[in-house]
């Protein structure tokens, strides 16, 4: 047992013993010390016995993923769009699906749902062509710690 601890008084006589999240302390004098711990083994038994209905139960789930749904869920995890004539307007179709609206996303983001509709641009084309939607006040950016980020403008609604 790890972290015995022995101590004598002129009365009484304590022995604690501390195993995992276990706790036990026994105090008496000498001789019943030294025989209750002849039966510590049968009393530790009846102890974690006792506390095992009330111990929270641990448990694991296993997920086995096969490549192919992997690839499904990569596919799912961003919006669907139609098929554009160029760069700007395949950006403001990703960013007006909910994907767009949910939050800003960065390049890299805008780049992987772009590409899961089987359209592939050059990083430099989507910042070149991301700084002229912001400039024309179709996308609005700002820098983050994790880079800039862009979103949908909206539109003021006069009344």
């Amino acid at each position: 047992m790890q972290g015995k601890t022995v101590r004598e008084t002129q009365r009484n006589f304590v022995f604690r013993a501390k195993i995992g999240e276990y706790e036990v302390e026994i105090n008496g004098t000498r001789k019943e010390v030294l025989k209750t711990i002849k039966e510590l083994p049968s009393l530790m038994a009846d102890v974690y016995r006792a506390f095992e209905s009330v111990k929270p139960k641990t448990v694991a789930t296993l997920t086995v993923k096969t490549a192919a749904a992997k690839e499904k869920a990569l596919t799912q995890k961003y919006p669907k769009i139609l098929r554009t004539k160029n760069c700007g307007e395949a950006i403001l179709r990703t960013l007006e699906t909910d994907w767009g609206k949910w939050r800003p996303r960065t390049i890299a983001e805008i780049k992987e749902a772009l590409k899961a509709n089987d359209l592939r641009y050059p990083g430099r084309t989507l910042a070149g062509v991301l700084m002229g939607l912001v400039k024309k006040r179709k996308v609005r950016r700002w820098k983050t710690e994790t880079g800039y980020v862009y979103i949908l403008a909206e539109n003021e609604v006069l009344t």
